[in-house]
């Protein structure tokens, strides 16, 4: 008799502990809402780079862009300011675990590496890997074997640093992707390899570099906004970009800046 009652009682504490440790894991795996904590401390804070047309300043200072402009809309519909830090692009996800960002918001390409180690949100605009070179150089550039010959800018983990890793490109690391640029405006480098929406607004007759052209593309991909791993923010920033498209204002947005045919359907 003695030994069922004992058999009872353990059988009961084992019931209870197993009950705990799955309220523990339940509490475990249950994080604080990033739009919660975003909403509390009133600023929702953007990671980005200088990338025209997604990020720049105007003569004023004031970040402006297709990105930086929906950002904005984001914050406003959050009831929160919007505050915008220049960061290391390699450091980005460190810069969002740390929550010194909230986002990363700079036509970011939606590799592997990014989709495996942050929060994404869907796809909203198409985009390309090309090579740049000086403008009298373009007709040289046929294919991707002829542009083995350069020698490259590459902003530091980039989509562009990987696309000249893929084709075997002697590369040099830099800051930024307008960095990359200003090395071949003043050949310190051959060529350099941008995303084509950049080059569409920074290059060529009428802008800032008319001596410099894009030549051949070498991927195809598409952007995405990167929060925290398991952040809440994505999906409301899916659900923002959604009513945007369906109001007309995402594209509206995007003919400002020049990128309305690269647009993704929400």
């Amino acid at each position: 008799m003695k030994n069922r009652v004992l058999a009872v009682m353990s059988a009961a504490v084992m019931a209870l502990s197993l009950v705990a440790c799955g309220n523990a894991s339940t509490s475990a795996g249950t994080g604080e809402s990033d739009v919660d904590y975003i909403k509390g401390k009133g600023t929702l804070v953007v990671g980005i780079t200088d990338f025209a047309p997604m990020d720049y300043k105007d003569d004023n200072g004031e970040w402006i862009g297709f990105d930086a402009d929906l950002a904005k809309k984001v914050a406003d519909s959050l009831g929160v300011n919007v505050e915008f830090v220049e960061i290391d692009w390699d450091n980005k996800v460190l810069e969002l675990n740390n929550k010194s960002i909230d986002v990363v918001w700079n036509g970011m390409t939606l590799t592997p590496e990014v989709t495996n180690s942050m929060e994404c949100t869907n796809a909203y605009l198409n985009n390309a890997q090309v090579v740049v070179v000086p403008s009298n150089m373009a007709s040289l550039v046929t294919g991707v074997d002829e542009a083995k010959s350069f020698s490259y800018a590459v902003e530091t983990g980039s989509a562009g640093e990987q696309a000249a890793k893929d084709n075997e490109f002697n590369y040099t690391g830099v800051t930024s992707q307008a960095d990359a640029v200003m090395e071949v405006q003043a050949g310190t480098s051959e060529a350099c390899i941008i995303d084509l929406l950049m080059a569409g607004a920074m290059i060529g007759e009428g802008t800032s570099y008319p001596d410099l052209a894009h030549t051949v593309e070498l991927t195809t991909e598409e952007y995405g906004i990167g929060c925290r791993k398991g952040s809440d923010l994505a999906a409301y920033i899916n659900d923002q970009l959604k009513s945007y498209y369906a109001d007309g204002s995402l594209t509206e947005t995007a003919k400002i800046y020049g990128v309305q045919d690269a647009v993704i359907a929400q």
